[in-house]
């Protein structure tokens, strides 16, 4: 009888390693899986037995799975994260602010050139001096333009920030569910390797949103906290994060009935990329021009109204700034005519003198935020240069942190991944295996019968 016990425990732990091959071949295509195999251990003989032994036994279903690779996985995920949301931000600004037909910089220069163009021929010319206010109304577009795009970009990250918080939430949950799932499975001794799958995608993909600290617990359940220390699951309890506010965004984290803000700027990933841009480029971008247009506004408007119009009269501002304005920033005042430009300086129609101080203020000073002070010439051509290298540093460190992840997916599916070509070698090896022990089996029963025959 030992005979058909080895062969029948040997033909079912054939099946139980058929079964997890084909198992693992299911899956050769499903993100996240990761591979299982049968372990096998011979089973000892009974106490004082002369027996060889009692034949096979599966002692359990290891998953192949490393926690450092795993590890790292996530953390190369936060990096691209956090500089993959805001490339395509950085790369609209630098088309719309580097294109000559849309750009700060031509639209100055424009308006100085449309100015030296009536100092250069006859102040007095209506034509000359409707190109100065045309340029003018043309470099009030620009600005409210550019302004458009900025305040486009601010609501587009305010949304997408409160999008990824909405989708962490519902990944912090998941995590909080599996890991009440993986234990209880443990403590029953059941297979939870595609429960732990799962929840190793749902923080892969909260990783993504923002940088992990991950440990795991005795009894298979992970704790997950921001790198920031607060913590967002222990055990089956959840956090929960919150956005606040409308334009000015604020963000905070309830856990087990205690609140904390959070500096986004520093939590990594999607969310700390986004609010890092937002913070550190796309609002002193902004304030940039804003302080360009208001500045070279105000030069202007003082200027003009220290000289004389065509009738003689005291000279008008020509531009309004409207601080806070999103649309309609800069303006040519309304009502404002070729005859207000007050060109000249002693009140004679054809004296230049004010002209040339108009025409002075191009390669005067003024102070830009993210610039310090800078010639009204260069202030958007340095703005645009700094937006230029800072795109740049970011497209490199993407490209190296996209490199470093798909090394990390390599060597992660190194270990874990489903390998066809091995797995196909395991199917022949426990069929045959199964097939011996059938064969041990039909022998033990002949020799069962040959035994009966010969007592009768």
């Amino acid at each position: 009888m030992s005979i058909l016990n080895n062969a029948l425990s040997g033909a079912l732990a054939s099946q139980l390693a058929l079964s997890a091959s084909s198992q693992n071949i299911a899956n050769l295509q499903t993100k996240g899986y990761t591979r299982q195999s049968a372990v096998l251990s011979a089973a000892a003989p009974s106490a004082g037995s002369n027996g060889a032994g009692n034949g096979v036994r599966v002692t359990s279903l290891l998953r192949f799975s490393d926690s450092y690779k795993t590890q790292q996985l996530w953390r190369t995920n936060s990096d691209v994260g956090a500089r993959s949301q805001t490339q395509p931000y950085m790369t609209q600004l630098e088309q719309v602010m580097g294109d000559d037909d849309t750009n700060l910089s031509s639209g100055v220069d424009k308006f100085f050139a449309a100015l030296n163009a009536v100092a250069g021929v006859d102040p007095t010319s209506t034509p000359l001096r409707q190109q100065v206010v045309t340029a003018g109304s043309l470099l009030a577009q620009r600005v409210n333009s550019l302004n458009n795009v900025f305040s486009a970009q601010l609501q587009s990250v305010n949304q997408q920030r409160s999008a990824i918080v909405d989708s962490a939430n519902a990944s912090i949950a998941s995590i909080a569910s599996l890991n009440t799932q993986i234990a209880a499975a443990n403590a029953a001794g059941s297979n939870a390797s595609s429960l732990i799958d799962a929840r190793d995608q749902a923080v892969d993909s909260l990783a993504g949103q923002m940088a992990l600290e991950v440990t795991e617990q005795p009894n298979g359940a992970l704790n997950v906290s921001l790198k920031t220390g607060q913590s967002l699951v222990l055990g089956g309890v959840a956090g929960k994060l919150a956005v606040n506010g409308g334009d000015n965004q604020s963000f905070s984290l309830s856990f087990a009935g205690t609140g904390f803000d959070l500096d986004t700027g520093k939590i990594g990933g999607q969310l700390g990329g986004l609010s890092s841009y937002l913070q550190d480029t796309l609002k002193p971008l902004q304030q940039g021009v804003a302080d360009i247009a208001k500045q070279v506004a105000d030069k202007v408007n003082t200027q003009l109204q220290g000289g004389y119009a065509m009738d003689g009269s005291a000279g008008k501002p020509m531009f309004v700034f409207n601080a806070g304005s999103t649309s309609n920033m800069l303006q040519v005042a309304d009502g404002f005519q070729t005859a207000d430009l007050a060109f000249s300086g002693d009140g004679t129609a054809g004296d230049t003198g004010n002209l040339q101080k108009l025409v002075n203020i191009k390669n005067q000073s003024i102070t830009v935020t993210g610039l310090g002070s800078v010639l009204v010439s260069d202030a958007d051509t340095q703005l645009v240069g700094k937006l230029a290298v800072d795109s740049q540093q970011n497209q490199a460190a993407l490209t190296t942190a996209q490199s470093t992840r798909d090394h990390a997916t390599d060597d992660w599916q190194s270990t874990s991944g489903v390998n066809q070509d091995e797995e196909a070698v395991n199917l022949v090896e426990y069929q045959n295996m199964y097939q011996a022990n059938m064969k041990v089996m039909s022998v033990a029963n002949a020799l069962f019968d040959a035994t009966l025959a010969m007592m009768g």
